[in-house]
């Protein structure tokens, strides 16, 4: 696994029905792959996780395999609360075709230390498929500390991280004690040039759902060390990249894809679409984003060593 660029957490797509609409999903899973993406990331926090079923999670992963062809890595995330439950999605996942797996620490109850440890590493030791660590405290309370990840060290396939403690010095404190054992991936839209600029090795993004050339063309320049241009479009995204960060990410993001025309507002409940002055609020920042999108520069002729 080569954990480096821009790694979509794409959303689920739903139907009238409340089905998975695999028609829509192929459309901008389509649009992605032509921006130059590097990974798809299934399940995720935007793709309604928790509110899947085993059976559409192997659907999903099955699909995005048979369309995405061998161009670039399908990762499935794993959010479980029982650690048996977490060794299984991995065989399956597996199984289904997914060549690697994202892993949030165990859900609802909050370990400590050593039980978040051998958390990680019973999964990790009971499969073969590579692993990042999604080191979200902020959103789901447990932080993966740098002490975590000196014991995670012995499991050869726990290879990344997802960073998202919203600390830009992790990637720093990583790469000190660690060189490049670990990957490190950016997984907050607001600070992602941010990161990259410090050493981040990738971007696990939320708004490339919507605009996907724009969030490659980023990765790309500041790659190449063309940061005046890759600053001119990130302030340009800043207001769009805002709405990775809120609780009702989900529906924002899904608003932006539906304004694209390469998704819908459709979500799951408990989730419910935006209405109202929320609504229009959010559509403002969007349709106004869309209306000044800039110009890219030809960033797929880029060559990145």
């Amino acid at each position: 696994m080569n954990w480096k660029g821009v790694f979509p957490a794409v959303t689920t797509k739903f139907n009238e029905k409340d089905e998975l609409d695999f028609e829509l999903f192929d459309k901008n899973l389509q649009f992605q792959l032509e921006a130059g993406v590097h990974g798809i990331i299934l399940g995720g926090t935007l793709g309604e996780s928790s509110v899947l079923s085993l059976e559409e999670k192997g659907a999903l992963v099955k699909f995005t395999v048979e369309k995405v062809a061998g161009k670039v890595p399908v990762i499935l995330n794993i959010a479980e609360g029982a650690t048996k439950d977490a060794i299984e999605l991995a065989r399956l996942a597996e199984e289904w075709g997914a060549e690697g797996l994202m892993m949030l620490p165990p859900m609802r109850y909050k370990t400590d230390h050593r039980e978040t440890v051998e958390y990680f590493k019973a999964v990790a030791n009971s499969t073969t498929l590579p692993i990042m660590i999604y080191n979200n405290p902020v959103d789901y309370k447990i932080e993966v500390t740098l002490a975590m990840f000196s014991e995670l060290v012995v499991c050869e396939n726990i290879q990344a991280v997802k960073e998202s403690t919203r600390d830009l010095t992790n990637v720093t404190r990583m790469r000190n004690l660690f060189g490049d054992r670990y990957s490190i991936l950016c997984g907050v839209d607001t600070i992602a040039m941010e990161q990259l600029v410090m050493g981040a090795d990738g971007w696990v993004a939320g708004l490339v759902c919507a605009f996907p050339e724009e969030t490659v063309a980023i990765y790309t320049l500041v790659k190449a060390g063309k940061l005046a241009e890759a600053r001119s479009i990130y302030r340009w995204f800043i207001p769009l990249l805002e709405l990775d960060i809120h609780p009702k990410l989900v529906q924002y993001i899904k608003l932006a894809e539906a304004q694209v025309g390469i998704g819908s507002e459709a979500v799951r409940p408990p989730r419910l679409t935006l209405i109202g002055e929320e609504r229009e609020a959010i559509l403002n920042i969007i349709n106004t984003g869309i209306a000044t999108r800039p110009t890219l520069p030809d960033y797929k002729s880029i060559v990145i060593d």
